[in-house]
């Protein structure tokens, strides 16, 4: 990855005088550069990334910046197989899950006449359309679940009855969802994407931007594990998200477990299918 740290350190003003490699991604590989003029940067590198992938993080992660909500590493340069970013590192303030629903709820109050983004982009390694669209039910049928559907048929990790239940369960969201704006969104909001900065402050990281539904990012902090209890007051203390969107996780978490099934195989599709047949 030779070339990729040079193109990437001539667009600096100053040297690299070591790389360190650090652990901790599954997709790329990470590394924390030391310049000549002190400066600490993180250099994220991919072999053989999709074509516009790290182009397409850093535009995420500079939508998400301009909101001025919550802390987000600032992009320093970009180049095809990989992204340097300012390095921030910290442990939790005392008060670092209230401060992270406040912020997140924040984040939710910038919001467009469209569902989408500027651009399409990735979750995880998974193309992540992003088309213009003023309804959020169509949006999220189409650009979400089916998007993923179909890429699991085609690769043999769904069946037929699979996908006719999906099509089915999207046709119907209204039954459960209600309307809601499109909310400028993280994307990929679970525990891994979520640090904490040098003042123990909130710090967002590895996002799949878009214009979405809030509750789709505040569902996605409950498919890993979730944030502390005071997280979520603290978010709906400051948001108009309704209290019962607990109820309807599993459905937008659905296009995560499609991804997860997509990028990891087999045992995803378990879950995949209990969450078709609970909404069937």
């Amino acid at each position: 990855m030779a070339g990729v740290q040079q193109a990437l350190a001539n667009q600096l003003n100053s040297a690299v005088t070591a790389i360190q490699p650090i652990g901790g991604g599954s997709i790329n590989n990470a590394a924390r550069l030391t310049l000549a003029d002190g400066r600490t940067l993180f250099l994220k590198t991919h072999p053989s990334p999709p074509a516009g992938f790290f182009e397409a993080e850093a535009a995420g992660l500079q939508a998400l910046a301009a909101a001025h909500a919550v802390r987000i590493p600032a992009v320093i340069a970009v180049a095809e197989q990989g992204l340097l970013l300012e390095w921030l590192e910290g442990r939790h303030g005392r008060n670092f899950a209230r401060q992270l629903g406040e912020q997140l709820a924040q984040l939710h109050s910038t919001t467009a006449s469209e569902f989408g983004f500027e651009r399409d982009n990735f979750c995880g390694l998974t193309p992540q359309p992003n088309p213009r669209m003023r309804d959020g039910f169509r949006f999220f049928a189409e650009a979400r679940l089916l998007h993923q559907g179909r890429m699991a048929r085609d690769s043999g990790r769904l069946g037929k009855n699979d996908i006719q239940q999906l099509e089915s369960l999207a046709g119907r969201l209204h039954r459960w969802i209600p309307e809601q704006p499109a909310s400028l969104i993280h994307g990929d909001l679970w525990s891994g994407n979520i640090h904490s900065g040098p003042e123990g402050e909130p710090v967002l990281i590895d996002p799949a931007t878009h214009y979405g539904w809030a509750e789709a990012d505040l569902a996605m902090t409950t498919l890993f594990g979730s944030q502390p209890r005071a997280f979520y007051e603290a978010y709906l203390t400051n948001s108009p998200v309704e209290r019962d969107w607990e109820e309807r996780a599993p459905l937008y978490n659905l296009y995560h477990e499609l991804n997860h099934l997509n990028l990891f195989g087999g045992p995803w599709a378990s879950g995949v299918r209990q969450t078709l047949k609970r909404f069937g």
